[in-house]
């Protein structure tokens, strides 16, 4: 994706963070579900959580995703850097490092807020998730936001 005065996205991988990011108390709704399916078409999709609800496994047993456990922040970033370039998708302090170093960061406010920190590392903000991946399907949103 080519962004007028922002620069090239190659990313071919969105890590997205789960708890105060795709979902709340570690659950995911239905129609976040149904996104990530149409997501999952053109990017891999992997979610570094540290399974604070224990759901992790049960809320994406049905979905193209890979999840990852990770106990704090540094392993987040460490294990995100597997998959360079990516798209960082997160809201919490755990997500800085992450974010940091992504090709680009989105910062997801949503029900639980977002730290100041994450805000900061990211290139884009967005009140809810679905937001955020309505994004990514539709490039042309992010182009006229990103744009010089």
């Amino acid at each position: 994706m080519e962004i007028p005065n922002y620069g090239r996205i190659i990313a071919k991988t969105v890590i997205f963070d789960l708890n105060g990011t795709l979902g709340v108390e570690g659950k995911v709704r239905k129609n976040i579900k149904e996104l990530l399916r149409k997501l999952s078409e053109k990017y891999e999709i992997v979610v570094l959580s540290s399974d604070t609800f224990g759901t992790l496994k049960d809320e994406f047993n049905e979905l193209d995703v890979k999840i990852e456990l990770v106990k704090d922040g540094n392993e987040k970033l460490q294990k995100a850097l597997k998959y360079e370039p990516y798209i960082g998708v997160g809201n919490g302090n755990n997500d800085v490092r992450m974010l940091e170093n992504a090709e680009l960061a989105i910062c997801v406010i949503g029900e639980e807020g977002a730290s100041v920190e994450a805000l900061l590392a990211s290139d884009v903000m967005v009140k809810d998730v679905k937001d955020a991946i309505n994004l990514l399907l539709n490039e042309k949103r992010l182009i006229a936001t990103l744009r010089g």
